[in-house]
């Protein structure tokens, strides 16, 4: 009789394990796809009708996974941002040459996204979104100045970083000049693009903390795809 009540109640827990993957699955790719919108639309100017709109589905099924649109741009930047932090930590996890590669890489993929970011989007979650803006602070503080660090670190025992180069202090640098291509008061909308302030950063940074052999690495590596640095 114990061994059938066992059996029932793992029964049970897998089933309820396989409906809560399903739920969240389905939330998951509401989120990605509300994401998706605010990219190109800006996230203020969307309402929840012209949400539900787009993505052909109804309010009430919206709101069985967000309690308001508030909610959901917080779960939707939350989403987003862990899905980022996978795919940096993925491509920090590859056998790369150097950390020179590394940054190179993470620099592709990071420009790829900030070319589909309308500016707008970021004015919206500073301006009128707090919870959802110290998400993405909070990922920037935390997440993106300790990958910084650790590849400061690895480029210096490599020989391509300067060996009097502060990881601490650069990788907070990082992070602020990071900050600096969302200010619009700096860099207006209809000047800049953020791919464009996004690469000129990445530029100065490898060039401000390269060694001789790093700058050389780094001429011969871009060389073999035609672009200058």
């Amino acid at each position: 009789m114990e061994t059938f009540y066992t059996f029932f109640v793992s029964i049970v827990k897998l089933i309820s394990t396989f409906v809560a993957m399903e739920i969240l699955g389905k939330e998951n790719e509401l989120l990605m796809a509300c994401t998706a919108l605010f990219m190109k639309y800006g996230v203020k100017s969307l309402t929840m009708n012209d949400i539900a709109s787009h993505l052909g589905v109804s309010k009430k099924t919206i709101y069985l996974y967000v309690s308001d649109k508030k909610d959901l741009v917080n779960k939707a930047v939350r989403l987003h941002i862990k899905n980022e932090e996978c795919l940096i930590t993925s491509l920090c996890c590859v056998d790369k040459e150097n950390a020179i590669d590394e940054l190179l890489d993470i620099n592709q993929k990071m420009s790829e996204k900030l070319q589909s970011i309308q500016p707008a989007v970021m004015y919206d979650l500073q301006k009128f979104y707090p919870e959802a803006w110290k998400i993405i602070e909070d990922h920037k503080t935390c997440f993106v100045s300790t990958i910084v660090k650790e590849n400061i670190e690895k480029g210096i025992k490599e020989g391509l970083y300067r060996e009097n180069v502060n990881p601490v202090i650069i990788s907070n640098l990082y992070v602020v000049m990071v900050n600096k291509i969302f200010d619009t008061d700096l860099f207006p909308h209809m000047g800049f693009d953020y791919r464009t302030l996004h690469l000129e950063m990445t530029r100065y940074h490898i060039r401000g903390i390269a060694s001789r052999k790093g700058i050389e690495y780094l001429k011969e590596k871009l060389a073999q795809t035609n672009q200058e640095f």
